[in-house]
C-alpha cells in the first residue's frame, strides 16, 4: 500500500493534547537479565545466575505509556493491588505524568506481575502472579459513575482487554453507550473469549489467533483470513477491524473494502506490548482526524519499530516521524 507521507506527518502533529482514556487490565513487566553457564543438578533445567532487572508498565498501562511518548494526555482507569507490586507500578505511571486518579486498589487482589527471566537475549521462563476473577459488580458501578462525571474530558476510549477481570459485560455495555451518546471513539484490544460484548465498538484489533477463536475458523491463507474479518464485522458490527498478522503484516476490514497492509518491521527481536502499540496509535491517530487506513498505516509503522525492541517498548513522535521519512513507497 502506497503511503501519503505528508499526509501521515499532518495527522501526527495533531497528536499533542488528545485526551485518551485507557480502561482495562494494568500489568506490572519485570525483567531479570542474567546469564547461563551450567544445568542445574536438582533438575535438566538452567541455572540462570541474576546480574539485574527493570520493571515496566504493561498491559492498559503500557497502552498509556504509548500516548504520552506520542505527546497525547493518557488517563489509566483499572485495578491494582493494595501490595508493593501495585505500589511500584503506580509510582512509574506518577513519574511520566499519566493521569491515575481513576486507577482503583483492592486489598483482596494481588497487583498482576509478569516476570520474564531472560539470559544471552533469549527469554528462559516467564513466572505469572495475577487474579483473573472478575471485578465485585460494586468496583464496576463504581468505575462507571466516576467516568460518567467525567467523560466530556476524553476525545477517545481504548479498553484493553488482557482477560485479568477488569472488562466485563456491564462495563463496556455502559462504555459503548456513553460513546455513542457523546459521539466518541472506543476502540478494543479484544480477548478472545469476550468478542460478545464489544458490539458496535469503533474498531477492534486483535491478532490471528484471537479472531480465529472468534470466528470459529482457522485459516489456511488469505482467502480464509478475509473470510474470518467478514465474518466478525457482521457479527460484532464495529466500523473496522485491524486484524494483525505478525511477520505478514495487517488486513484492514472496513463494510465495503479489505486492505493488506504489509509488515514494516526490519526484524523482530521481542513482540511483548506490540499490540498496545498498534491500539494506541490506531486510536490516536483516528482521534486526529485519520480515516482507518491512514491510522492503519501509522499504527503498522509503528509496531514495526516496538518489535525490534526489549519487552513492552514505545515509540515518540520524533522516531515515527524518522521512520516515515525513511520509508520507501
Amino acid at each position: 500500500m502506497r503511503i501519503k507521507k505528508d499526509n501521515l506527518k499532518k495527522i501526527i502533529s495533531k497528536f499533542a493534547g488528545k485526551k485518551i482514556l485507557v480502561v482495562g487490565d494494568l500489568i506490572l513487566d519485570r525483567h531479570v537479565f542474567g546469564q547461563v553457564n551450567r544445568i542445574s543438578p536438582e533438575a535438566p533445567v538452567p541455572v540462570v545466575w541474576a546480574k539485574s532487572e527493570d520493571f515496566r508498565a504493561g498491559g492498559a498501562a503500557n497502552v498509556g505509556m504509548n500516548l504520552i511518548e506520542l505527546g497525547a494526555q493518557a488517563t489509566l482507569c483499572g485495578l491494582i493491588g493494595a501490595d508493593s507490586f501495585g505500589q511500584r507500578l503506580h509510582s512509574l505511571l506518577s513519574e511520566k505524568k499519566l493521569t491515575t486518579n481513576f486507577i482503583f486498589k483492592d486489598k483482596k487482589r494481588k497487583t498482576t506481575l509478569k516476570t520474564r527471566i531472560i539470559a544471552h537475549h533469549q527469554q528462559v521462563v516467564r513466572l505469572d502472579w495475577e487474579s483473573s476473577d472478575n471485578f465485585p459488580e460494586k468496583i464496576t458501578k463504581n468505575i462507571i459513575n466516576k467516568l460518567k462525571n467525567n467523560f466530556d474530558k476524553f476525545d477517545a476510549v481504548i479498553v484493553e482487554d488482557y482477560g485479568k477481570g477488569v472488562i466485563n459485560p456491564l462495563l463496556i455495555k455502559e462504555l459503548v453507550s456513553l460513546c455513542k451518546k457523546k459521539n466518541k471513539i472506543i476502540t478494543v484490544d479484544p480477548k478472545e473469549d469476550h468478542f460478545q460484548y464489544y458490539q458496535g465498538v469503533t474498531a477492534l484489533t486483535p491478532n490471528l489467533d484471537e479472531a480465529q477463536a472468534a470466528a470459529g475458523m482457522k485459516a489456511r491463507n488469505k482467502s480464509e483470513i478475509k473470510d474470518i474479518g467478514k465474518k466478525l464485522l457482521k457479527k460484532i458490527e464495529p466500523k473496522s477491524i485491524l486484524l494483525t498478522l505478525g511477520e505478514d503484516g495487517m488486513m484492514l476490514f472496513e463494510k465495503k473494502k479489505i486492505k493488506h497492509i504489509p509488515t514494516a518491521a526490519l526484524e523482530v527481536y521481542d513482540v511483548t506490548g506490540a499490540g498496545d502499540t498498534v491500539i494506541s496509535l490506531f486510536t490516536l491517530a483516528l482521534a486526529s482526524g485519520a480515516t482507518n487506513s491512514e491510522a492503519a498505516q501509522i499504527a503498522n509503522l509503528a509496531a514495526g519499530y516496538v518489535v525490534g525492541q526489549l519487552g513492552a517498548a514505545t515509540i515518540n513522535k520524533k522516531e515515527l516521524i524518522k521512520i516515515i521519512n525513511e520509508k520507501r513507497n
